[in-house]
């Protein structure tokens, strides 16, 4: 676990992957040892479905998703048959709680996943949240896990921005030096129009990113400009933002090799009606039509397609 948050803190660092792989695999074999002996084996078979849903975990984070998936057919009947067996246990729920959670949400917002779904059985959103929020407050091991698993769901899903924020103030409370839960918490205070307490967030990871604090990466410096940027639009320093947000152009063509982020998409965009507020109409029209050829995140592309019919106002 301490080479997972290894990569999950430093998610373009791949350096770490064959060995948490070799690590996960030892797992699997020692358990496999024990459940020879007795296929009733407790913490064989939670410590076993915990090693293959990281491996699933990683093979999802980089798109490998046949991996990802067989890794998790193979991973859920071994941790229902530890919650049959231990009803009482809360650490067991974290697993229960993603798979129903994301089984039956996944399918609907990444609807290439939809295939791979006829060989699982169906999830139960309400269920899987119950069981999240269960673990969070009460498992041994997997507390941290669940509670930010229970953050990105509301967040990302949900829209319950108020729990979001609660579950971000808790983790960066307790790790005030993991970047990744100091990032969900900028993030988490934006959704709140929290903007003064997520602007010193974001002042905050630019600082530590100076100091090349471990995790502290490009990918994090780019997150803190655009957010910065935003809040200076906001603000009415348009020129102030305008460098925050060309600043996350320039870092988003260095580590978008595979395409358009929603990152850079939605920083030309936002140029783009800054433009359109400083009556620049040629500089913003060009913004949009840039927005227009990258990939489309959170409708940049009807935003840009709207504001080149009829320029942004601010209204």
């Amino acid at each position: 676990m301490i080479d997972w948050w290894r990569i999950v803190t430093d998610f373009g660092n791949t350096a770490y992957d064959e060995k948490l792989l070799r690590e996960l695999d030892r797992v699997i074999d020692l358990c496999d040892q024990r459940l020879d002996k007795n296929e009733n084996d407790l913490p064989a078979l939670f410590f076993k479905g915990g090693a293959l849903g990281f491996e699933g975990r990683l093979h999802g984070n980089r798109e490998d998703w046949v991996k990802a998936a067989n890794c998790g057919r193979e991973a859920l009947p071994i941790v229902r048959k530890a919650y049959h067996l231990d009803t009482a246990n809360y650490d067991i729920l974290l697993g229960m709680g993603i798979y129903n959670y994301y089984a039956a949400v996944v399918p609907d917002h990444y609807p290439f996943v939809k295939p791979l779904m006829v060989f699982f059985p169906e999830g139960d959103r309400a269920r899987g949240m119950r069981q999240l929020r269960l673990a969070a407050d009460s498992a041994r091991y997997a507390g941290v896990e669940a509670q930010y698993f229970l953050m990105q769901i509301c967040l990302n899903f949900e829209n319950n921005y108020p729990e979001a924020l609660r579950l971000a103030i808790s983790l960066t409370s307790r790790y005030p030096d993991n970047p990744l839960f100091q990032r969900y918490l900028g993030r988490c205070n934006a959704s709140n129009l929290r903007w003064s307490e997520a602007e010193t967030v974001f002042e905050e990871i630019l600082h530590r990113t100076k100091e090349q604090r471990p995790g502290y990466d490009r990918y994090t410096e780019r997150e803190a400009e655009y957010y910065l940027g935003w809040i200076e639009m906001n603000r009415g320093d348009l020129e102030k933002a305008l460098s925050f947000l060309y600043h996350t152009d320039d870092l988003s063509r260095a580590l978008d090799v595979k395409g358009a982020s929603g990152f850079m998409a939605l920083a030309n965009l936002r140029i783009g009606m800054i433009y359109d507020l400083q009556k620049k109409r040629d500089l913003a029209v060009a913004q949009y039509k840039k927005v227009l050829d990258m990939n489309d995140f959170q409708n940049a592309h009807t935003q840009a397609s709207r504001y080149l019919a009829s320029a942004y106002t601010g209204n």
